[in-house]
């Protein structure tokens, strides 16, 4: 049935246009040929159109205007998607004056009323009918900058554009590959809609005598004279007036049939547990460190905090988990890090340090070369980080294909090699296969691939576990840990699985509420946490409990953002907490092995888990 929606009006299209196309051909007579003994004359089978007031045959005039109608609206049409398309991406792509002064400048044209511009236009340029359409395509734009706006940032926020940005790709390639085919669907309405307007723009422009003058034919001016002569010959308007009404309704219904055929939707989406002691100790200086934030602070439109003073610190080799209960600050302080706030958010103070260098000081540019070759990120959902709409090869080569002077043979090679060291089991067909062709675990060995594709120095995995099952998980911990020792690999791995922790990480920041509240080794966060918070969470682990026993838990919620209680943000949930808790803000204070903020740390520390 589909097919049959496409096929019908885009036939009839076809028909015109090449008809149109191949007017010197066609056309039974030349459309300035007059014959005065013929005049009005019916359709019949020497004017299958019959014949005008000067006994022209309007079959062939009909042919020869609308190559200027249709080249005419082609014009509009062509400034109307090459202004609309690229303003609209990027203004929904990015934020900021960027997009506030392409917004602006769209709402200033759409309030001009088109007539009016259409009419000055034709005062000064008389009979200019290129000039004309240009000007009707500028203000046309509006509506398609508008819209593509809007869906270019509801793809903005999905995983896979985030991804594609973490594997340090450029933004404009970003938006040619990732963004417009999932916004072609809007795209392909509003340029049909518009295709259709313009070809009746034209034709009332020539209706009125306003666009180009007879005897030279159009459209326009055949249909204003078919008007004049409807009572002697009715059939003259129909025909005129019917073939426009024709090509303008095939070219609405071929736009709704191309949406509906190839749009795609943008997703449119224990305590008791053993923890291995490990050699180092817990370094908590935020300036040592391939990666080091320090005093980080979030805010969403400047004003509501999300991440408040985080700091600390990543050596190569080594892996540091971060941990929390959900919505504590873990995957904001992750993007921070990465420098892949979402919209409306920014970092307001505090540095962000790669390999010693504030990031916060280079260009735009810069920052993204970082991403991918220095910082590889691994998100969260395994199958939506990958663009459904290209198979894993080809999204392995884009990011392989940005190192200079490798052929196409070098990048399909690296591409397997990348495979193959992520352990994949039947590489030649996992890369010809699409995102839902794979389970869930192969799609996070992908993006660790992806991750690993420029050989960063530090590897940021936001939950990489999260949607596996236990076998899954345990084979992607195992990947991690392996690639952190061969490739003296950075890991910060968010987390709220204490099992995670124990199995794969070092040492363990634990946040609550925007902010640090403990920095430890593993080994002693395990036996001697330093904060109510973190020994609460470790007591609260599903893997700690003794059967048919009541399960401890942390009583109330994490506050929302901007909403932290004055002083220890954890008091109002803390079975310990006094009124020097709430005094005043809590430092993170030194405890024999790293850092936590509070009070009671030293009694804590030698109390342990109990």
């Amino acid at each position: 049935m589909r097919r049959l929606e496409l096929l019908i009006p885009a036939a009839v299209l076809t028909l015109v246009v090449l008809a149109v196309l191949f007017a010197p051909l066609l056309a039974p007579h030349q459309p300035l040929e007059q014959n005065l003994d013929d005049v009005l004359g019916s359709p019949s089978a020497q004017h299958w159109f019959g014949t005008d007031s000067l006994g022209r045959d309007i079959l062939s005039r009909m042919l020869y205007g609308g190559r200027v109608s249709l080249s005419s609206a082609a014009i509009a049409l062509a400034v109307f998607v090459a202004l609309g398309v690229p303003l609209g991406l990027w203004a929904g792509f990015t934020s900021g004056p960027a997009d506030r002064t392409i917004t602006w400048l769209a709402d200033l044209l759409l309030a001009l009323p088109t007539v009016i511009i259409l009419l000055v236009v034709l005062a000064v340029f008389k009979d200019n009918e290129v000039v004309t359409m240009v000007a009707l395509g500028v203000t046309g734009s509006t509506s398609m900058i508008r819209v593509v706006r809007g869906a270019t940032k509801a793809v903005r926020g999905q995983v896979f554009v985030v991804s594609a940005e973490g594997a340090g790709l450029n933004q404009w390639h970003i938006l040619r590959r990732h963004v417009l085919p999932h916004v072609r669907g809007p795209i392909t309405v509003q340029a049909t809609f518009f295709a259709a307007t313009a070809v009746l723009v034209e034709t009332s422009l020539g209706f009125l005598g306003l666009g180009v003058q007879a005897p030279r034919p159009t459209w326009g001016n055949l249909v204003g004279e078919s008007i004049q002569q409807i009572q002697p010959a009715p059939w003259f308007l129909l025909i005129t007036g019917g073939v426009v009404a024709l090509v303008a309704l095939c070219v609405g219904l071929v736009g709704d049939a191309i949406r509906d055929m190839t749009a795609t939707e943008p997703d449119l989406p224990s305590p008791s547990r053993p923890a291995r002691a490990r050699p180092g100790t817990a370094s908590t200086s935020p300036s040592s460190g391939v990666l080091a934030l320090e005093n980080v602070t979030v805010c969403h439109g400047g004003v509501t905090p999300l991440v408040t003073d985080v700091s600390f610190a990543l050596r190569a080799g080594e892996v540091v988990g971060l941990v929390g209960e959900s919505g504590c600050g873990k995957s904001m302080t992750a993007r921070a890090a990465l420098g892949l706030l979402p919209d409306g958010v920014e970092l307001v103070s505090g540095v962000v340090r790669v390999d010693g260098a504030d990031v916060a000081v280079l260009s735009s540019a810069a920052r993204r070369r970082l991403l991918g070759r220095l910082i590889g990120y691994v998100p969260q959902d395994p199958v939506p980080s990958l663009d459904p709409s290209f198979t894993v090869g080809s999204q392995l080569a884009e990011v392989v294909a940005t190192e200079p002077g490798l052929s196409r043979a070098e990048v399909r090679e690296r591409c397997a090699d990348l495979l193959r060291r992520v352990r994949v089991p039947d590489v030649p067909r996992v890369l010809a296969s699409y995102p839902h062709q794979i389970s869930g675990g192969m799609a996070q060995r992908v993006n660790i691939a992806l991750a690993m594709a420029l050989r960063p120095r530090i590897l940021i995995a936001d939950e990489p576990t999260t949607a596996l099952d236990v076998t899954v998980q345990a084979e992607i911990l195992d990947l991690l840990r392996t690639l952190a020792a061969e490739q003296d690999l950075a890991v910060l791995l968010v987390t709220h699985d204490w099992g995670v922790v124990a199995d794969l990480c070092e040492r363990a920041v634990v946040m609550y509420a925007g902010e640090v509240v403990e920095i430890s080794p593993v080994a002693t966060l395990f036996a001697r946490p330093s904060h109510p918070y973190t020994r609460a969470l470790l007591r609260a682990d599903l893997r700690g409990s003794t059967p048919f026993s009541q399960l401890p838990t942390i009583p109330g919620v994490v506050p929302a953002a901007g909403a932290w209680a004055y002083g220890c943000r954890f008091a109002d949930r803390c079975v310990l907490a006094a009124d020097e808790c709430r005094a005043g803000p809590v430092p993170l204070r030194s405890t024999p092995d790293g850092v936590a903020r509070c009070v009671r740390s030293d009694e804590l520390q030698k109390a342990g888990v109990r």
